[in-house]
């Protein structure tokens, strides 16, 4: 996911609302907000290279149902190794670009790639290819 860059660490996210799926007691949790934060771009006022969220930034759920949760980031394979206790896997509702609180973010988001498809927003809307 390529990124428009007007300050190092000033980036957007990316989050999917879940159903983390967990065994008792948290069972009756059916909502989270899976985030991935980005590291700092190595340019400003420019494209970023490729930002890859499997190897790159951290991870953290926003309802606290396991240690990965935003006092305690993780990477992504840890997040996955937190929501694996065996049962029915998370489940993905919606996936967004996000922007915090926190300062002002001016850019462009362009290719996010969610397992095989990439998503390419142009002025003309969004478009859908495989990724290859």
């Amino acid at each position: 996911m390529p990124v428009y860059v007007c300050g190092t660490e000033n980036l957007p996210n990316i989050r999917f609302e879940i159903d983390p799926n967990l065994a008792p007691p948290l069972d009756a949790d059916n909502y989270s907000t899976l985030v991935w934060v980005p590291d700092a771009s190595p340019v400003t006022n420019g494209w970023s290279p490729l930002l890859d969220a499997t190897s790159t930034g951290y991870w953290h759920l926003t309802g606290n149902e396991t240690d990965c949760n935003a006092a305690a980031a993780c990477t992504l394979e840890e997040l996955k190794a937190s929501l694996n206790d065996g049962g029915q896997g998370a489940t993905i509702y919606t996936a967004a670009v996000g922007k915090g609180r926190d300062n002002m973010w001016i850019g462009a988001v362009d290719g996010l790639r969610i397992n095989q498809t990439v998503y390419d927003f142009e002025t003309s809307g969004v478009t859908e290819r495989r990724a290859g």
